[in-house]
């Protein structure tokens, strides 16, 4: 996860006593991503004149390589909103394996620098609104009417945006909400994945998957068709909550990577992306740019860790 300092102090009150000078401590690598790089991912895929390589903003690419002792710590909770299919902790065979954690790293990183984290659980593959219930639940219980923050991925920033515009617990105080790859206008992969299945074929796919107790309310959700047309209008931001965004792209997946149908799929129809969400549907609110180079998992740290291994071999590890 990649944030911008400026942004976190300005959103997020700082206790000074936490942290030194900010001149200090520069997080700003000098490898940053040229205009070339751009041209580059253009030239690759043969849209040297596409104008959506134009709207990525601020390129982050290796800005946050050198990593500070201290940071500023908010004044407030932090929540981490998951995304589809996600969880806050997975325990696979009891306690006998070590339990799989969605925010891999992430929630140990925050709360050893004093942030008081509050990882959400909801619906894996419900709609919206039940996975936006049970976010406002979760987070009453556990803030107790202390105001928070909250970061979201992926499909989380849009149970989040709803919960916000639509629930309003009494006891929960949203002060601001960053989303990181959400879908705000919808995935062209999802428009793909319904047209590959056919409606002749959808009710006996949702029959199986309801048959393993999952809910299916979700996915026609993440269309750009039901996004645009339905959520957007009816869901307008609160004034009294700062809206942040960021986006992600990674130029052509590997031959064995998940994403690689699903990021040439995107590319096709939206441009740029991480392989599940483009960054033209990540942007709300405040954009505060595009992390490069990176797949919709890395931004939560499930990298490909034999990927990078092989790549440290080589003297190439990750940044």
């Amino acid at each position: 996860m990649t944030f911008d300092f400026n942004t976190y102090n300005t959103v997020y009150p700082a206790r000074s006593h936490l942290y030194d000078d900010a001149s200090k401590y520069s997080l700003r690598s000098s490898r940053l991503l040229s205009p070339t790089s751009s041209r580059a991912y253009s030239s690759q895929h043969g849209h040297d004149d596409d104008p959506r390589l134009k709207d990525l903003g601020k390129q982050i690419y290796d800005d946050y390589a050198a990593i500070r002792e201290h940071y500023a710590t908010p004044q407030y909770p932090i929540v981490l909103a998951h995304g589809l299919l996600g969880f806050a902790e997975l325990r696979l065979a009891g306690g006998w394996l070590p339990a799989i954690h969605y925010w891999r790293g992430i929630t140990d990183a925050l709360r050893a620098n004093g942030i008081e984290v509050i990882t959400a659980t909801v619906p894996p593959s419900g709609s919206i609104e039940q996975r936006a219930e049970k976010l406002a639940r979760g987070i009453a219980d556990v803030a107790r009417d202390k105001s928070v923050n909250i970061i979201a991925h992926s499909m989380g920033g849009l149970d989040s945006r709803y919960m916000i515009s639509h629930l309003q617990p009494k006891n929960v105080d949203v002060k601001s909400l960053v989303t990181v790859a959400t879908p705000h206008r919808g995935s062209a992969f999802a428009d793909y994945v319904f047209k590959e299945i056919g409606s002749d074929r959808l009710p006996s796919i949702y029959q199986l998957v309801q048959g393993v107790g999952m809910d299916t309310g979700a996915f026609e959700q993440l269309t750009p068709a039901y996004m645009t047309e339905s959520f957007n209008p009816r869901t307008p931001d609160d004034p009294s909550v700062r809206y942040f965004s960021y986006g992600a792209m990674m130029e052509q997946p590997p031959l064995f990577s998940p994403f690689r149908h699903s990021h040439k799929i995107i590319r096709d129809v939206e441009g740029p992306n991480d392989g599940l969400v483009s960054v033209s549907s990540s942007k709300w609110g405040s954009y505060k740019g595009t992390l490069v180079n990176v797949s919709h998992l890395d931004l939560i740290n499930w990298t490909n860790h034999l990927r990078w291994t092989l790549l440290k071999w080589m003297g190439q590890g990750p940044k």
